[in-house]
């Protein structure tokens, strides 16, 4: 019995489910130009459903184990009707519509970088690989980026942001540096001063002693240091030079010839270089014989 009412339980379910598919309307087909639909809701609803069946595809295709032929042909479908969803987003502009080109999806590539992928026509977007399609053979290639070649740095680049500050002229713009530099500056000047002044003072003394002969003497608490005794043996060895000069003066005991006599030599020796060379040995002889005979002597 219960068998029974089973079978009319289900023959009058199949019965309803008919019935109610008689009062539906006939099943709308998505016009195949988008401008050939006049009305925005119409245009919205066929831009809503090609994005469902963009959205079941795009899921489908996350499947590897498809086989390549299947995840190409399932990409091949998914930008048909990206390009498809272009127009009719195109439409709805055209019939006073939001524009959803503003705010669409950007590509990316394995790791979620943005991939901008534009279409050589001009005309809507380009080609686009999603899901396991990407890991196609050819297609990973396309995502890799080249490798970045490092570009040597030349000397220009190198100085170009070297400044004042690299060099440490702008360390004491802060007042920091001033600071603690016043009070250690002013402490090394008066002890540099003090140096100077007890030097000078050594100095003095040694400068009266070498004059003098006698043994230089300073303040019971001035001590001669290594510069201040060069100094001392310095003045010393001048005095002594002094001295030495002096003795070495020379003395000339012999008169010497001035000018005019020099001069009349020389004019002598080129005269006779002159009669050497132009006049010969005869007259020469004869010239000195005239000479003694009339007792000349020059």
């Amino acid at each position: 019995m219960a068998r029974n009412e089973e079978k009319a339980q289900s023959m009058l379910n199949r019965f309803i489910t008919l019935k109610n598919e008689e009062k539906k309307k006939p099943k709308e087909r998505r016009p195949f130009l988008a401008s050939e639909c006049r009305d925005l809701a119409e245009a919205d609803k066929w831009r809503q459903q090609i994005m469902r069946e963009i959205g079941r595809k795009v899921a489908e295709i996350q499947n590897e184990g498809l086989g390549e032929h299947r995840l190409r042909d399932l990409n091949d479908e998914i930008n048909k009707l990206i390009r498809e969803k272009s127009h009719w987003e195109r439409r709805i502009v055209e019939l006073g519509g939001p524009n959803y080109t503003k705010h669409a999806a950007k590509m990316t590539d394995l790791e979620g970088n943005i991939v901008d992928v534009p279409n050589p026509s001009g005309r809507g977007p380009g080609y686009r690989y999603f899901g396991a399609a990407k890991k196609l053979p050819g297609v990973r290639e396309l995502f890799e980026k080249p490798p970045e070649l490092r570009k040597r740095k030349s000397r220009y680049d190198i100085y170009k942001r070297i400044d004042a500050s690299y060099y440490g002229y702008r360390d004491d713009e802060d007042g920091v540096l001033e600071k603690v530099e016043g009070p250690a500056e002013k402490r090394m000047r008066a002890a540099k001063m003090a140096d100077w002044e007890e030097l000078e003072e050594i100095k003095r003394e040694a400068r009266k002693a070498v004059k003098s002969g006698e043994v230089a003497s300073v303040a019971p608490t001035g001590i001669l240091f290594e510069e201040e005794e060069d100094v001392v043996e310095e003045e010393r060895r001048a005095a002594r030079e002094k001295e030495s000069e002096k003795e070495r003066e020379f003395v000339v005991h012999v008169p010497l010839p001035d000018e005019k006599e020099i001069e009349r030599m020389v004019v002598e020796k080129k005269k006779m270089e002159l009669l050497s060379k132009y006049a010969s040995e005869g007259l020469l002889e004869e010239q000195s014989e005239a000479k003694a005979m009339l007792n000349i002597h020059r």
